[in-house]
Order: structure tokens, then sequence, then C-alpha cells
């Protein structure tokens, strides 16, 4: 008598084959995800022009950019051919791209092109493309955006875009990142209009009631200052910094706003580097 198929070994191993599939497949797709949205990600000459052209996709752009800054690091001298491509980009309409480029802007100090056109950024409307600039000007030597970096210690006053009805969403002690969703501007017969943050902190206070009228420009809430853009600051006001600016500084030497230890440690050394520097 024969024995029936062995149908039960065959059904398993197909079974085997598909979970290695999928487990495969949850392996493979975030790597292609970070692949393809990793700034470190080497790109060849060929992809660096074909990413400044492609004016669809900003985050090539800021790829490309990222590149540039990493062979100008290497002191790579054929990165110089994408330097007019660098200082269009300097105008250009998407904040994200400007303020990635005025950071690449900062790292060749022999390029009096980039000098002249950070000095232009610092009239940015958006507020980090103006700190990222007076930032990239200290490599320079310049000064000219010392206001911008000691406001980076100081609370930041955010304003209504527009005017109408304010709802809150968040509420104090809350951290705000570029793009947080902060609050919205009802007004009738209109869409309501969204508020997002535009610089890093915590949301210390709201300067204007929930439900209340606010004008376009007028300060809606307080934002203290984040543990990044204090670092920043500190280092920048290292070289740059004056016997004024002491009064901020040394309040982060004292431990001010609970941040971490290191930042405590790099305002003693620029309160003392700017004593130096002012006393002789």
């Amino acid at each position: 008598m024969t024995s029936p198929p062995q149908t039960t070994g065959s059904f398993g191993g197909r079974w085997t084959y598909i979970v290695l599939a999928i487990a495969f497949l949850f392996v493979l797709m975030p790597f292609l995800f970070w692949n393809a949205t990793w700034f470190g990600r080497p790109l060849t000459d060929a992809q660096l022009t074909r990413a400044f052209a492609d004016h669809q996709h900003p985050r090539e752009i800021q790829h490309a950019l990222t590149q540039i800054e990493m062979r100008m690091e290497r002191r790579d001298p054929a990165v110089a051919q994408w330097y007019p491509e660098i200082l269009r980009l300097a105008n250009d309409p998407v904040d994200e791209i400007r303020l990635t480029d005025a950071w690449v802007m900062g790292q060749d100090i022999r390029a009096p092109e980039f000098h002249a056109a950070l000095l232009k950024l610092l009239d940015d409307p958006n507020p980090m493309v103006e700190r990222n600039a007076a930032l990239a000007l200290v490599r320079f030597g310049d000064d000219s955006g010392h206001a911008l970096i000691l406001a980076m210690l100081r609370p930041y006053d955010m304003p209504s875009p527009e005017a109408g009805s304010l709802v809150t969403r968040l509420k104090p002690g809350d951290v705000v990142n570029p793009g947080t969703l902060v609050a919205r501007l009802n007004e009738r017969g209109r869409a309501s209009t969204e508020i997002r943050a535009q610089v890093p902190g915590i949301l210390e206070r709201w300067q204007v009631a929930n439900g209340s009228a606010v004008a376009a420009g007028q300060p809606i809430a307080s934002l203290a200052p984040s543990e990044s853009m204090v670092w920043e600051a500190l280092r920048a006001l290292y070289l740059v910094g004056r016997a004024d600016d002491l009064p901020d500084v040394d309040r982060f030497a004292r431990g001010a706003g609970g941040m971490s230890p290191q930042i405590a440690q790099q305002a003693l050394a620029t309160s003392r580097a700017i004593r130096d520097r002012t006393s002789s």
C-alpha cells in the first residue's frame, strides 16, 4: 500500500520562506528609507549637479549641500565648481535650503563671495537663517551678527503671522522645535491659519490669552532658548563676545535653565575669554 502524499513538510517549508521574506523586508525597507533620507550618503559629481537642478525636491538640494560641506572639510579643490550654485541658493524661497546654505558657506572662509552673501542673510525673514548666517560670519572673523547671537541666549518673542483669533495648542513647559504647531488663528469666513515655531525652545508663557484677538506681528508667546542654541551662541561669543554680554553669559555659568553641565562649562570658558579680551 502506498503512503499518502506528504504535504505537511512542503507547506511548512513554504511558510518558512514567507516568514523569512517578510523578515527580510522589515530589515530592507528601513534601510532603503534611511539610505534615501540620510544626508551622509555620498553623491557623485553628476548626482550633485542633478540635485542642485532639482527644484521640486528641496531635500535633495539639502543633501547636495551637506555633501559639499563634507568635501570642503577635506579641502577638495574641485568643490569650487558648485560655488555659484551655493550663492544662488542663498536667495532660494525655501527656508530650509537657505538655512543649510548659510551653514555651508561658513565652511570656506577663503571665499569672499560667501562672506558677502552671509551679510545679506542677516536680514532674512526666517530667524533661524539669520542665526546660521551670524554664526557662520564668526568664522570669517566678522561679528556683524553679534546682536543675533546674543539674542540666542534670551527668550524669543514669537510673533503672530497675521491677524485673527488665537487658539492655543501647547502649554508652558512644552518643548518646541522649528515646524512645531504651536497655535492656530481663526478668522470669520476663512479656514484657520497654522502658527508653527521657527526657532527651537521651551514655551515659557503665552503673552496673549486663548481666544483673544491678535494683530499681525504681535508677540503671542515667549520661548526660552533651547540648549543647542545656547551652546552655539556661547561658542561664538567665546570669539566675539563683549563685556556687555557677560550678564547673559554668566547666567548660564550659574546653571540657568536647568541645562546640562556642558553648557555651564562652556559659559565659564566664554566668560573667561571675554574678560581676558576686554581687560587687556
